[in-house]
C-alpha cells in the first residue's frame, strides 16, 4: 500500500493536514497545507505517529529570539514510512520505516568520523526554522504562505520533508510507537549514560529531573550496572514510576528541611555521586548537580538547555580538584549508528520502552497532549495520525 501511494504522489506536491502553530503559546490549529516534493538529498515521510517532547513546548512558547518563527509546524519525535526520495538518496527508499531525528549524522564530516561526540559539521546551524542545506521551507498553508520548520523535522503533519542526514532506517518489524520514542528523548537519556558518562559498574548516580529524558538516564545507568541511582524531582509520584526503570532512591527537594539536595546526596553516597545528570535546563539545578558530585572524580552531565539565559557559576577550586562538568546534545548519540543498537536492546527485552508511553490521542486532539505535559501528567503521549 505504501508503494502504491508513493508511485501516485512521487515528485508532486501533497495536500494534507497539519497542526499549525500560528502564535506563541496559542492552541495548534488543524489546517490543510501543501508539502513540496523532496529535492536532492531529501526524503518525504508519511508520519504514522508522533510524540510531544518538552523541547516542542519550549519552541511553542518562544515569542521572540532567533529561533522564534511563526506560523510554524512543531514536532520532532516521530516515526513514519518513506513516501518518496529526492536525487542522491540511496540509504532509504519508498516504503521503508524510518524515524526523523533533529541531530543530523552525515557520517562523512570530520566530526561524524570522530569516535568522540556527535556533532555533525556538514552544514551550518543557522536554519533551525528551515531545511538544513538551503534554509527554505517545504511547507505552504492553504493561502500559499510559507510555514516554518522546527528542528529540521516538523512532525506535527501527515507528511514532512527531512534531509537524509536526519533520517534513521528502522527494522520494519519494530513497533511504530516505540520507534517514535527513540527519535529524541529516550535516546538522549540512554546515550548520556552510555556514551557521555560511560558509567562503570558499581557507580552511584544522581539524576535531576525525572521526565522521559531523566528516566531514560536512570534506565541507562541500570543497564551499565550502577549500584545506587538517586532521583531528584518535585513530584513524589516519580519515585514509584522511577522504580520501574531502575531508580533506587528518591529526593523531593521540598521535603528536605534545612538541608540542601546536594547535602543529602553526599550523605547517601559517602561524599558525592560519581555521576550527576541535569535533565531540566535550569542553571540553579546544574549548579546543585555539580555540587552533588564526588570531589576529585565526580562528573556532571548537562542535558537540559538553559533557555532563560542564566549563566552558570562553577567554583574553580572544585574543577582544579578533579571534578568535571560537560554538556551533551542528544546524549552524544550518533543517530544512524546508535539508535539501531537501542532498537535491538528493546527487541531482546533488555530495554523498557513501553513504560514511557502514558497516554495516546488522535491527531485532531493534539492540544490535549500539550495540556497533559504542561500539567506534568504524562511522560510521553503518542499522537496517532491515522486512528
Amino acid at each position: 500500500m505504501a508503494s502504491n501511494s508513493a508511485s501516485a504522489t512521487a515528485g508532486k506536491p501533497i495536500r494534507c493536514k497539519a497542526a499549525v502553530c500560528r502564535k506563541a503559546g496559542e492552541s495548534l490549529i488543524i489546517e490543510e497545507i501543501e508539502v513540496a516534493p523532496p529535492t536532492s538529498w531529501e526524503v518525504r515521510i508519511k508520519i504514522l505517529c508522533t510524540s510531544l517532547c518538552h523541547s516542542d513546548v519550549t519552541f511553542w512558547k518562544l515569542s521572540d529570539g532567533p529561533v522564534s518563527a511563526f506560523p510554524r509546524i512543531l514536532g520532532h519525535e516521530a516515526a513514519g514510512v518513506v513516501e518518496s526520495v529526492g536525487e542522491n538518496v540511496e540509504e532509504v527508499k519508498e516504503g521503508d520505516i524510518v524515524i526523523p531525528v533533529f541531530q543530523r549524522n552525515c557520517g562523512e564530516c570530520r566530526d561524524c568520523k570522530c569516535p568522540k561526540g556527535n556533532i555533525c559539521s556538514k552544514f551550518p546551524e543557522d536554519f533551525l526554522c528551515g531545511m538544513p542545506r538551503d534554509g527554505s521551507s517545504r511547507f505552504k498553508d492553504k493561502y500559499g504562505e510559507k510555514l516554518y520548520h522546527t528542528l529540521w523535522v516538523s512532525s506535527f503533519t501527515e507528511y514532512t520533508v527531512v534531509d537524509v542526514t536526519h533520517v534513521v532506517k528502522m527494522n520494519p518489524h519494530f513497533p511504530i510507537d516505540k520507534a517514535s520514542l527513540l527519535s529524541c528523548g529516550v535516546s538522549t537519556g540512554l546515550g548520556a549514560a552510555w556514551r557521555v558518562a560511560d558509567i562503570e559498574e558499581g557507580s552511584i548516580v544522581a539524576v535531576f529531573g525525572l521526565g522521559a529524558v531523566g528516566l531514560a538516564v536512570v534506565q541507562g545507568a541500570k543497564l551499565r550496572g550502577a549500584s545506587k541511582i538517586i532521583g531528584v524531582d518535585l513530584n513524589p509520584e516519580k519515585f514509584e514510576i522511577g522504580k520501574k526503570f531502575g531508580l533506587t532512591n528518591f529526593i523531593n527537594p521540598t521535603t528536605c528541611g534545612e538541608k540542601s539536595t546536594s547535602q543529602i546526596i553526599k550523605e547517601m553516597s559517602d561524599g558525592g555521586a560519581d555521576y550527576c545528570f541535569e535533565c531540566i535546563g535550569l542553571a540553579s539545578l546544574m549548579q546543585e548537580a555539580f555540587t552533588s558530585s564526588r570531589k576529585g572524580t565526580g562528573k556532571t552531565v548537562i542535558l537540559g538547555i538553559e533557555m532563560h539565559g542564566t549563566p552558570l557559576s562553577i567554583n574553580p577550586y572544585e574543577l582544579a580538584a578533579g571534578k568535571t562538568i560537560t554538556g551533551s546534545m542528544f546524549g552524544g548519540v550518533k543517530a544512524k549508528l546508535d539508535i539501531p543498537i537501542f532498537a535491538n536492546q528493546y527487541l531482546n527485552n533488555e530495554l523498557n520502552l513501553d513504560g514511557f508511553i502514558t497516554h495516546e490521542v488522535n491527531f485532531e486532539d493534539i492540544n490535549k497532549a500539550f495540556d497533559l505535559l504542561e500539567a506534568g501528567k504524562t511522560l510521553r503521549c503518542i499522537i496517532w495520525m491515522g486512528k
